[in-house]
């Protein structure tokens, strides 16, 4: 089994590699985020030991570019920060799990152990249904090349749509995902923001592609159909 340790503080990176090598792998160590994804694209790694905090590329940026390049190997990543939108950010462009500095040596091992029993499986980052494209990431989503400005409740809609593409999804399901179970708003809240996500995904460009299934809720269709007007 071979390693890909990431890490700019020598003395850590010193450290993950002796005990690691301990336990059986191979190691390799690179200390900036363009040397691991040099290191990353031209070598086999069975799982990546990625820091958060690197010179040149962050441990987001490089995992993200990882998976834009295809490269599908588990990643475990390291940080010394406890807040939640880091770890978040990490997951969302890839990243497999994460340890909060200082970890145990025990315990990380145990992870890459259960990572690299999951093996590399392809888990695109982006969501994609025709030419409808979100990436959760960054917030941002697409119909074809023209990027569409969002609320807060319509990109979790989208994404929820987009997620579950050919599926009918009840009202009372899209309330309790994208809301929550506690909400005592309107009963209608949610055929009002399918209107308007139907507005800025589908009428701009003469298609409808999310659809009311009559009596079950609503479907986000596997191809868009033109757009029929209706009085």
């Amino acid at each position: 089994m071979r390693l890909l340790v990431v890490e700019d503080e020598l003395r850590m990176a010193a450290l993950l590699k002796r005990g690691l090598e301990e336990d059986g792998y191979a190691v390799d160590v690179a200390s900036t985020g363009p040397d691991a994804l040099w290191q990353a694209g031209e070598f086999s790694y069975d799982a990546v030991l990625l820091d958060l905090m690197l010179p040149g590329l962050d441990g987001v940026e490089v995992c993200r570019q990882l998976r834009t390049a295809g490269r599908w190997m588990p990643v475990l990543m390291l940080t010394a920060r406890d807040a939640v939108d880091d770890r978040v950010r990490g997951l969302d462009v890839g990243a497999d799990d994460y340890l909060t500095k200082p970890f145990s040596f025990a315990e990380l091992s145990a992870r890459l152990r259960a990572l690299i029993r999951r093996g590399a499986v392809v888990r695109p980052t982006e969501l994609e249904v025709a030419d409808l494209r979100l990436d959760p990431a960054v917030r941002r989503a697409w119909r074809g090349t023209s990027e569409l400005e969002l609320s807060s409740k319509e990109f979790s809609l989208l994404e929820m749509f987009l997620r579950h593409p050919g599926q009918v999804l009840t009202r009372t399901r899209i309330l309790e995902n994208v809301w929550d179970f506690a909400y005592e708003g309107g009963s209608n809240v949610v055929d009002q923001y399918v209107l308007y996500l139907r507005r800025k995904i589908d009428r701009p460009f003469g298609v409808e592609q999310l659809e009311t299934v009559r009596g079950a809720g609503y479907r986000l269709r596997d191809e868009p159909n033109a757009l029929v007007e209706q009085e």
